[in-house]
């Protein structure tokens, strides 16, 4: 019902910058809501690093002035794109990034995610 697909990770050098995308795709964009980005570390738990919900974003405070998410409408209502433009990269950034989706109305209680995508920042 909700397809997400993410991409844009890589490796960067620290201090580079990096744009990731989400591509979501459904019969109907107004069962979406929040569409967020988490990350999970190696032996780490997954975190939430930004969301945006009704154009209000919200960030974690480790990603809070270096990281910007923005989503974008498709003409045709059934697709949606979400990107996070990531600067000023950290070795602490490096992660599996992953495009979360929230359901609402007839969607409502369900999530969806994407396969994710890997960042690495190293010199």
């Amino acid at each position: 019902q909700v397809q997400v697909v993410e991409s844009g990770g890589g490796l960067v050098q620290p201090g580079g910058s990096l744009r990731l995308s989400c591509a979501v795709s459904t019969g109907r964009m107004s069962n979406i809501g929040a569409i967020g980005w988490y990350r999970q570390a190696p032996g780490k738990e997954r975190e939430l690093v930004a969301r945006i919900t009704d154009g209000i974003t919200r960030y974690s405070d480790s990603v809070l002035g270096r990281f910007t998410i923005s989503r974008d409408f498709a003409e045709d209502g059934a697709k949606s794109a979400v990107s996070l433009e990531m600067r000023n990269l950290k070795p602490e950034d490096t992660a599996l990034y992953y495009c979360n989706v929230q359901g609402i109305n007839y969607l409502r209680g369900r999530e969806f995610w994407g396969q994710g995508t890997q960042v690495t920042v190293s010199s």
